[in-house]
């Protein structure tokens, strides 16, 4: 197990998710249902299958790329999700529990988080990590526990820890993070972290 990528894919994360739609959801879920163990039980479950089918894309890409071309695609990926970290996200255009209630809190959850994670900046960080370390199963304990970083938190403190949060600052860090990943990465120093 690389170090380097379960490090950095727990940390980018982690930082990525603050400010989130899928941790707006852990608020929203905790207000609504305030049962935390079913909530916790539910965002883990959804993130292991969805960060799981990222990593195993991830490693598809390793498969039919060639090095140089899969350099230059992940050097512009994390610029790109460099970019996105600093665009605040809303709940707005998230389906939350509301209508899933019946369900019980462990299906509505997971159901909303697998949902909300659908083509979300962390699920296309795990792709994209999962290729450049060349290792998806490290990448995916990675992102799932940078994940649990962020919304765990979120679920047990609710509304009070997201008015403490300084959003901008933590951002910022994410997105620097993936700058540097991506320009790492377009230089070609990227074989210091398992690429070609």
């Amino acid at each position: 197990m690389s170090l380097d990528a379960l490090l950095v894919s727990t940390g980018v994360v982690a930082l990525a998710e603050v400010g989130d739609k899928t941790q707006l959801l852990s608020f929203v879920l905790a207000a609504r249902f305030k049962k935390p163990w079913p909530i916790i039980a539910g965002i883990l479950a959804a993130t292991v299958l969805n960060h799981g089918l990222a990593g195993a894309a991830g490693a598809a890409i390793l498969a039919f790329v060639n090095p140089q071309t899969l350099r230059w695609a992940l050097g512009l990926s994390f610029l790109a999700m460099a970019a996105w970290t600093l665009i605040p996200d809303k709940l707005d255009d998230v389906k939350t529990a509301s209508t899933t209630k019946a369900w019980g809190v462990f299906t509505a959850t997971f159901v909303a988080f697998f949902l909300a994670e659908m083509g979300d900046k962390t699920q296309l960080a795990t792709i994209a990590l999962a290729a450049h370390y060349a290792a998806p199963l490290t990448v995916v304990i990675g992102t799932t526990l940078g994940m649990l970083v962020a919304d765990v938190p979120a679920v047990f403190m609710g509304e009070k820890l997201a008015h403490k949060i300084p959003m901008k600052l933590v951002h910022g860090i994410a997105a620097a993070i993936f700058a540097a990943l991506g320009v790492a990465t377009l230089l070609g120093l990227g074989g210091r972290f398992g690429l070609p």
